[in-house]
Parts: structure tokens; C-alpha cells; sequence
């Protein structure tokens, strides 16, 4: 097994240490839990695109379509 350390707010380190004794386990093995859940519930692979993490948000927003596509706003684009 690897060690690892962390920084925890003292408000995180002390919810932390009561929730250990609430559960009658470590603190290592919260962290441990907690982590193989985060592992867990990740999905495989590379993970999720950006356009993937914002599909649903795609044409919420009244507008012009693409501005490139009209001429007149490309005049003087790159000069």
C-alpha cells in the first residue's frame, strides 16, 4: 500500500475524526472509502469531453448563428 498526505481545513480534519468515532473505523479508512467511490462512480477511459460536460447547454442562447458564415462580419478580420 502507498502513503499519501493531504492538507484538511480544520473544520474537514475534525468532521473527519468524528465521523471515524461515530463509525468505530480510521480515518484512513473514510479517506480510503471515500476515494474507491469517487474511483468507482468515474467513468472509464478518458473521462468526459468538455462538449460532452456541456451538451446540454448547447442553443440555450438566442443569437446570430455562426458569424463567420456572413461576409459582412469578416470584413477586416486579420488585417
Amino acid at each position: 500500500m502507498t502513503t499519501i498526505s493531504l492538507r484538511l481545513s480544520r473544520h474537514h480534519a475534525e468532521r473527519l475524526k468524528s465521523l471515524a468515532r461515530e463509525r468505530r473505523t480510521t480515518k484512513a479508512a473514510l479517506v480510503r472509502q471515500a476515494i474507491e467511490g469517487l474511483i468507482n462512480d468515474a467513468p472509464a477511459g478518458k473521462g468526459e469531453s468538455f462538449l460532452d460536460s456541456v451538451r446540454d447547454l448547447a442553443g440555450i442562447i438566442d443569437g446570430p448563428g455562426d458569424l463567420s458564415t456572413n461576409p459582412k462580419r469578416m470584413e477586416g478580420y486579420g488585417k
